[in-house]
């Protein structure tokens, strides 16, 4: 204190500039620290209905596109190594094409040891039919004699039963050959099951197996290869139960990608599923609520011709616009092939 001037007063002359430098140091944090409020243009387009629905009766609700056929595990009835994979994700395939291949080494062997063991049963069938042949001629020889002193009754007892023993080698072999026949049988059917092909004609869309990886049948819904019809692709629209009875059933729906609401196409109607379920699929909107339960309408987007196909893909979210059923209309549902042939 004492390097001060005797008459500086801390309280009245020290004490306020403080106070003043900290109020231009909060001034200065403040206008630093401020959100930056300059307005700019949204990164995704908010859904909003079409026009010939803006100022009309509308019931709203969000989808995932998926296929026609809806979406196809594939597993494998017979567990083993992957040996080839025929198919990736985006090739379209027919029914009946090969998807992947198991080993078949070891079912092969069985074929080849099976069609070993049917031709050793059609020699022994042969070698058995001849001697069943000789010994039948040799009994038909001894019973055609005239002279019982000719030949004894021992001789006769004999060759009846070296042709019975030889009819019953026939018998045998010819069991033999049925058994391996039916072993060839199972085989080839293993063999054919070990190639693993497509159900129906469609889209491969994942492809979760490698060659060299094992398979196995112990994992339950153990999905390989999914895949299916995306020509034309579906949409599942959940609408809420509250709104279920308002929706005009039939009429097409206004359906555009999330996030891009400016791009909007007709989907055409298909079918309302029967049970109303749990909501399963989320729009992660602050206000949703995932304790409703849903309508599930199914409609058919129109033909990817063009810029369709790159629009909608399998598992995207939409939103859809559909309109609100009049007061005092029907709700029954017409198909759009009755419409057509009337």
């Amino acid at each position: 204190m004492a390097l001060l001037p005797k008459n500086l007063s801390f309280s009245r002359q020290i004490l306020p500039l403080v106070a003043l430098a900290g109020l231009v140091l909060a001034v200065i944090y403040i206008a630093t620290g401020l959100p930056d409020r300059e307005l700019s243009e949204p990164t995704e387009e908010p859904p909003r209905a079409p026009q010939e629905l803006a100022n009309a009766a509308r019931v709203a609700g969000a989808g995932v596109v998926e296929p026609s056929s809806e979406v196809i595990d594939i597993g494998t009835a017979i567990a083993g190594l992957v040996t080839m994979v025929r198919v990736q994700p985006g090739d379209y395939v027919t029914k009946g094409q090969p998807l992947f291949q198991v080993d078949d080494r070891a079912v092969r062997a069985r074929v080849r040891e099976a069609e070993a063991q049917i031709g050793e049963a059609r020699a022994a069938i042969a070698e058995a039919q001849s001697a069943a042949a000789t010994a039948a001629r040799q009994l038909d020889l001894y019973r055609n004699v005239s002279d019982p002193a000719a030949v004894s009754r021992a001789e006769v007892i004999r060759a009846e039963g070296e042709a019975s023993a030889a009819q019953n080698r026939l018998n045998a072999a010819r069991a033999r050959l049925q058994s391996a026949q039916a072993m060839r049988s199972s085989a080839t059917t293993e063999l054919g099951r070990l190639v693993v092909r497509a159900p129906i004609s469609g889209e491969i869309l994942a492809v979760d197996i490698r060659p060299g990886e094992y398979v196995s049948t112990m994992g339950g819904n153990a999905s390989f290869i999914r895949m299916g019809e995306t020509r034309p692709l579906h949409v599942r629209i959940d609408i809420d139960e509250s709104e279920a009875a308002r929706i005009a059933l039939g009429e097409p729906a206004t359906v555009s990608p999330r996030g891009a609401s400016d791009r909007q196409v007709k989907a055409s109607f298909v079918r309302a599923e029967p049970q109303v379920v749990p909501k399963r699929s989320l729009t992660n909107s602050a206000a949703e609520r995932v304790d409703v339960r849903v309508l599930q309408v199914i409609y058919a987007l129109p033909s990817a011709a063009s810029s369709n196909e790159a629009l909608f893909r399998v598992g995207q979210q939409v939103d859809a616009y559909i309109p609100a059923r009049r007061n005092g209309a029907t709700t029954d549902i017409v198909k759009p092939e009755a419409d057509e042939t009337e």
